[in-house]
């Protein structure tokens, strides 16, 4: 289990960091994957964020950020939006020095639904801001991971992804919201996107909602995917919503994949 515990990255909101999670990731050694949404950007400072992730690092444990992304998106047509977008991350990169994640994990944010009709609007919009974002991360050693959630296939991410064009860039492949939001199979998302994905998120569900199962308990194919993993070893990311989701999920892995993490440590 300690290789398994090792090789992975676990999802927690810096809010809970400070409210008694620090203690028990660092005992049991989990390298963080740190959620920094808008209220941790407000009320906590530079100085409180650093105090947090230096004992992760002094422990030679792997730091990862998720971003803000609530009802924030760079393409919108309402300057306002927009404006608070560009707040976010300005508070988001100023606090990033603190954390020195390897990954900066932020959604794409394409929706077919709600974007067809501005489509080419949006995807230029888009590649102002991730452009900008991405030239930022080199200064950090960081890169960026674009993550599909509402995309119904990588053909959604793809235009985005190849106007970045930087080495500094690639993709967050989001299991459970291909499994509940795709339109086409495993086999397709991992083909088209294939040695651009730098990090995946695994949860499970049942392909109807985005319920972050833990892993094992819904109907993705973890089997298929790992073998794409083995290949191309990302940076893998457990994304429990709740406390006892995490210890499903790392059962699971030990008891379906726990080659795979040994091999990784070899």
């Amino acid at each position: 289990m300690k290789e398994i515990i090792s090789g992975v990255q676990v999802n927690i909101p810096f809010r809970m960091l400070t409210e008694g999670y620090l203690s028990r990731f660092l005992d049991l050694g989990l390298n963080p994957e740190i959620g920094v949404d808008a209220d941790a950007l407000d009320h906590f400072s530079f100085d409180e964020f650093k105090q947090v992730a230096v004992q992760f690092h002094e422990r030679n444990l792997s730091v990862t950020v998720h971003g803000p992304f609530m009802d924030l998106t760079p393409a919108s047509p309402d300057p306002d939006i927009v404006a608070v977008t560009e707040k976010r991350f300005d508070q988001l990169f100023r606090i990033l020095p603190a954390l020195s994640p390897r990954n900066l994990v932020t959604h794409a944010g394409y929706d077919p639904r709600r974007h067809f009709f501005m489509a080419d609007v949006w995807l230029a919009r888009s590649l102002v801001f991730f452009k900008k974002a991405a030239k930022r991360l080199q200064d950090l050693d960081c890169r960026l991971m674009l993550e599909n959630v509402f995309e119904e296939k990588p053909e959604d991410m793809m235009p985005l992804f190849r106007g970045i064009d930087s080495s500094n860039a690639g993709i967050c492949l989001d299991v459970g919201h291909m499994n509940a939001l795709g339109t086409v199979g495993m086999d397709h998302w991992l083909s088209v996107l294939g040695d651009h994905i730098g990090e995946i998120h695994l949860h499970d569900n049942h392909g109807d909602r985005d319920s972050h199962l833990p892993m094992g308990q819904g109907t993705i194919d973890f089997k298929r995917l790992f073998r794409f993993i083995q290949e191309r070893k990302p940076i893998l990311t457990l994304e429990p919503h709740h406390e006892e989701d995490l210890y499903g999920s790392l059962e699971f892995l030990s008891s379906n994949f726990s080659r795979y993490f040994h091999c990784k440590m070899e």
